[in-house]
């Protein structure tokens, strides 16, 4: 059964991959499809049809090449049927090229326990890539999004420099004395992204307090939030909690995006492109 175009660009979004949607804008004379009709693009395949035939050859070559190039701005492309294209439609349409780029938001979480096992379910489900380390191998699940990596390891504060500076660290393991541990590795990396840490008031005090008899200073404790959920959202029980956390990774990444949509260009009768109010 064909996915329908948003349910087939989630999949694509799921999996990291970029695309672009290809969409019949307007529509003049005798068209193969109507306006509206989609297609979407990667590197690796195409999805749905505008109707086929050379229309559709070249839709898919100017596709690639936005990919290729890494393009981001929107643009409208005019195509004669008949005179350019040499389709027996006759007609012409005006096709609307729109690049979806995936995140490169890397989530790091340590610790495979309940709430982490209710949580990487959801954040499998949003714009990022997850590495999900314990050194405990029979608590994770047997299947996993293909935007998820499983990390086994015994030393998890080694696994800290395999990840990008801005990763978005998550520390929920079952030992305090490790999710301490994690924090101060993070800390003498100079970790530029989140550092959350699971736990209680209590906790969090106990733990400020070691650090601050350890040398760190009150700017670079403030680095870690802890406890970690959207302060809007209660409960114990770890759904709730994962709902709570996620929630908060939301927020986080909304507010710093950097990449906003861009104008859309349109193609006039000379050929040039301008944008569109």
């Amino acid at each position: 059964m064909h996915l329908s175009w948003h349910a087939q660009l989630g999949e694509l979004q799921q999996a990291n991959e970029p695309c672009v949607i290809v969409t019949i804008f307007s529509a003049k004379g005798s068209t193969p499809r109507a306006i509206g009709s989609k297609m979407l693009v990667s590197a690796a395949d195409n999805f749905l049809s505008i109707g086929g035939g050379h229309l559709e050859h070249q839709a898919i070559k100017l596709a690639k090449d936005m990919l290729q190039q890494q393009t981001r701005q929107s643009f409208i492309k005019s195509f004669s049927l008949g005179a350019s294209l040499g389709q027996c439609c006759g007609g012409q349409v005006e096709l609307l090229f729109e690049a979806f780029y995936p995140f490169a938001r890397q989530v790091a979480i340590f610790g495979a326990g309940h709430i982490a096992n209710a949580l990487v379910p959801i954040l499998e489900q949003l714009p990022c890539q997850v590495m999900w380390s314990d050194s405990r191998s029979q608590l994770f699940p047997s299947q996993v999004y293909t935007n998820t990596k499983i990390v086994i390891s015994d030393d998890l504060c080694a696994v800290i420099a395999q990840l990008p500076t801005d990763s978005y660290v998550l520390i929920m393991t079952h030992n305090h004395q490790l999710d301490q541990q994690l924090c101060e590795t993070l800390l003498k990396r100079q970790h530029l992204g989140f550092i959350g840490v699971i736990g209680s008031t209590t906790k969090w005090k106990k733990f400020k307090l070691r650090l601050l008899h350890k040398g760190y200073n009150e700017t670079q404790i403030s680095r870690i939030c802890c406890p970690i959920g959207h302060s809007d959202i209660g409960g114990k029980l770890p759904m709730e909690i994962a709902v709570s956390v996620s929630a908060q990774f939301i927020q986080y990444y909304q507010n710093t995006q950097t990449l906003k949509p861009s104008n859309t260009v349109s193609e006039n009768a000379d050929g040039h492109l301008k944008l569109l109010p």
